[in-house]
């Protein structure tokens, strides 16, 4: 009788999805928005920032609130980028542990660094509350599970180093992982939960600052990319196709789709990997509601790691990494379908609705970098997978800095710009890298 139900569900929903749609979730799930203006005439400002993500909508709103005129231009429309285009994961910290970010920042900067890394999900969910930004949020925790007994040791040691600095995270065993994420106990030798993290509608959130910052002041531009940027004296002037800028101060906020001329370097600072999302058709609420019921959000200690959520309307959400190319087809869907039916054996069959990518810059040193690129120029990029949180923190540093507070008094030092030693390889060698990940998860049992 259950099985007949569910082919039935299956076959109802497989007449309404032909085929997956490669457009996101986000963008499919929110009504139509009026876009911002593009930049028409010449304009003066205090502060220009270039780019309309996570972190050029934070420092906008950030120092609009201060009372400083900001004119925001982006290239498309708000969170056209990386920033419209993640799995939604508000995740705090950085990939390297308390005592590592210690060790590479020393004894007077490192427990800054630590202590703001560790608190840069109550940044997003406390700007979510202020702001009454409607964008789905979910705080209910972040789980890691464990494949491998080396995972496992991780993410003890994790625990063990965070728990030391007063956060909410816990082991669990296999049971308690199968119970939290719905699936068989056998997959994961067990793991962790941080309850610092939670997940949101990384679309509408962004979309929400964007608001938030017009409302405090903030002059949005969209369809406005920046052709030029020169020096003149003591003031930048910014050119767009239709339009004009000049300001005291500019903020270069572009991470992973920084454009190559933009700035001498910057762009050869990181390399640009894709990530890869599905989401399915919405599930029951008898199959929905045992699959992660709790609704905590997951990013699994694999190498390559799946990363994996239920959404509001039900569906599950799953993320690995893209191919290397511009564009996407069905095919490509298979690694993912793989480790939904590997994880969730009843949704083997069941179809994918939606599938998309975007750009994740990575830094040689798998750290975040803030620059001063020139005076009264700085730009922060590189976060290496957790773009919501520490795009959002970054943009409040670059707010913080736009408006005259010394760099010494930030949590997060500036570093010089250096680009990464023989690029244009860069992106062959992390291609290489990604297949012997993908090599070394067969070996382990583990599909890729």
């Amino acid at each position: 009788m259950y099985r007949k139900q569910n082919q039935l569900i299956l076959h109802l929903v497989e007449s309404v999805v032909d085929q997956p749609k490669s457009v996101s979730l986000w963008r499919a799930s929110l009504p139509a928005r009026k876009p911002e203006p593009r930049l028409e005439g010449s304009h003066l400002a205090d502060v220009a920032i270039i780019g309309g993500g996570y972190t050029g909508c934070a420092a906008a709103l950030a120092l609009a609130e201060r009372g400083a005129n900001v004119c925001l231009l982006e290239s498309e429309e708000i969170g056209a980028g990386a920033s419209g285009r993640s799995g939604g994961q508000v995740n705090p910290g950085l990939k390297f542990e308390p005592t590592q970010l210690e060790s590479i920042y020393g004894p007077r900067k490192g427990p800054q660094v630590v202590a703001a890394v560790g608190s840069v999900a109550d940044e997003v969910f406390g700007l979510i509350e202020r702001h009454a930004i409607s964008c789905d949020a979910v705080r209910t925790g972040w789980v890691l599970p464990a494949p491998t007994h080396r995972a496992l040791k991780l993410a003890e040691n994790r625990v063990r180093e965070w728990r030391a600095r007063g956060a909410d995270a816990r082991m669990l065993d296999k049971a308690q992982v199968a119970a939290l994420l719905g699936t068989d106990k056998a997959y994961y030798r067990g793991g962790l939960i941080d309850m610092r993290g939670g997940n949101i509608n990384p679309l509408a959130y962004v979309r929400g600052l964007a608001d938030a910052a017009c409302k405090a002041g903030a002059k949005l531009h969209a369809a406005s990319p920046v052709t030029s940027l020169k020096l003149s004296g003591h003031q930048w002037t910014l050119d767009t196709p239709h339009g004009r800028v000049v300001a005291d101060k500019v903020l270069i906020c572009t991470n992973g789709y920084t454009g190559k001329t933009l700035w001498p370097n910057l762009a050869q600072s990181v390399v640009t990997v894709k990530s890869f999302q599905a989401a399915t058709a919405v599930l029951p609420d008898r199959l929905a509601k045992s699959i992660l019921p709790g609704r905590q959000s997951v990013s699994d200690l694999r190498r390559l790691m799946w990363y994996y959520r239920i959404g509001q309307d039900n569906r599950l959400i799953m993320g690995g990494r893209a191919p290397f190319r511009n564009t996407l087809r069905p095919a490509d869907l298979r690694p993912l379908k793989n480790a939904i039916a590997h994880l969730y054996p009843q949704l083997a069959e069941w179809p994918i609705e939606f599938y998309w990518s975007g750009k994740v810059a990575m830094t040689q040193d798998h750290l975040p970098h803030l620059h001063e690129l020139a005076p009264g120029m700085w730009t922060g990029l590189g976060y290496n997978g957790r773009g919501i949180a520490m795009g959002t923190f970054f943009g409040g540093l670059l707010a913080r800095l736009a408006a005259g507070e010394p760099a010494d008094d930030l949590p997060f030092p500036i570093v010089p710009l250096n680009p990464i030693p023989g690029h244009v390889f860069s992106r062959l060698g992390a291609r290489t890298l990604i297949q012997y990940y993908r090599m070394r998860d067969q070996i382990d049992g583990w599909l890729a």
